[in-house]
């Protein structure tokens, strides 16, 4: 008798450790809370991703949504993240200020058992997987026809980037020179400044190229990478009257820049659209959260991320196809 109530006892308790399994697997993915955290909340760049965001929340019904600094400063953006640690979110989803210094918090949400999923965050240690838009080296070099058509391929220029801290700012600089070299031998880097920060600001921007191209007479191209960096370069060219000498190009928004694009001070600019980009982050999340093996060639189900590859030595760093040009034909079709 007491050898089968054991059993029974035993039975029991198998029971409910399975049962108790089963629950966590099948566990509705309507309870997770995922979070998307830009590197800044007013920049119209990620007003534009928080977009994508409600829009992914009315398509699928899942508990996502947005929640950045009010400003773009890395100790801001840790103190959001160390937030939503405490509050025992599912996932969250970075776009870093600055990767160094988040790699901290980034380990403390990874040890406390949350999902990170980066975007523009290339060099981190501590994420499940980092999403790019495309191959920075490839966007970069495509930022740089641009400039060389409007430069007509010879001259001197230089590159902006929004911080020197910012990984995906710095690699399309990088991807740009290198096929400024190996494409257009008539054009040089200016030696002495090769790359100027913006701090992501427009008006910083359009101070430093004033400054730059007072300094340097024959400077006549400034290839930028921020949201900020082309159109505050295209206001110093029209203050000092240098339209037609002169040139930028780099990404920038669709209706932020129509005018700049209809009045010819810039030819063309890039961008990929933060939406879609916010999508492909919760996409991979809810992915990750529901167990599946990510491999290369992976569809997150947004446009522009149908097909990710890993970057070449890289088993977290997936790459999209995602980028976007705009100009005066079409700007006024985007819709942001």
């Amino acid at each position: 008798m007491r050898k089968l109530l054991s059993l029974i006892l035993v039975l029991s308790m198998i029971f409910v450790l399975v049962a108790c399994g089963q629950s966590s697997k099948t566990k509705s993915n309507k309870d997770w809370e995922i979070v998307v955290v830009p590197k800044d909340a007013t920049n119209p760049w990620f007003v534009r991703m928080e977009e994508g965001v409600k829009e992914y929340k009315e398509e699928t019904g899942l508990n996502v949504y947005q929640k950045g600094p009010s400003e773009t400063d890395a100790t801001l953006q840790s103190q959001v993240i160390q937030d939503l640690i405490a509050a025992k979110v599912d996932a969250i989803c970075v776009v870093p200020v600055d990767p160094p210094a988040l790699e901290p918090v980034l380990k403390e949400a990874m040890d406390a058992g949350i999902v990170v999923i980066a975007h523009e965050g290339a060099t981190l240690e501590n994420c499940h997987y980092d999403i790019e838009a495309f191959n920075n080296a490839q966007y970069g070099a495509f930022l740089m026809d641009n400039l060389a058509e409007a430069m007509g391929e010879e001259g001197v220029y230089t590159t902006m980037v929004g911080h020197v801290t910012n990984a995906s700012h710095n690699e399309w600089a990088d991807g740009a020179v290198a096929h400024q070299k190996e494409k257009y031998p008539n054009m040089k880097l200016l030696e002495e400044e090769p790359r100027v920060e913006s701090e992501d600001n427009g008006d910083v921007a359009y101070q430093k190229a004033k400054e730059l191209l007072k300094k340097y007479p024959n400077l006549k191209g400034i290839l930028g990478t921020s949201s900020y960096d082309a159109p505050g370069v295209a206001r110093a060219i029209q203050e000092l009257g240098l339209v037609g000498k002169v040139f930028t190009a780099g990404t920038g928004m669709p209706k932020a820049n129509a005018e700049l694009l209809k009045s010819g001070v810039v030819k063309s600019l890039t961008l990929w659209d933060p939406a879609l980009a916010g999508k492909a982050m919760i996409s991979l999340a809810v992915k990750v959260l529901s167990g599946e093996k990510i491999e290369d060639g992976v569809d997150l189900g947004i446009d522009g991320y149908n097909e990710m590859h890993f970057r070449e030595g890289s088993d977290k760093v997936l790459e999209g196809k995602g980028w976007i040009v705009i100009n005066a034909d079409n700007v006024d079709s985007f819709g942001f």
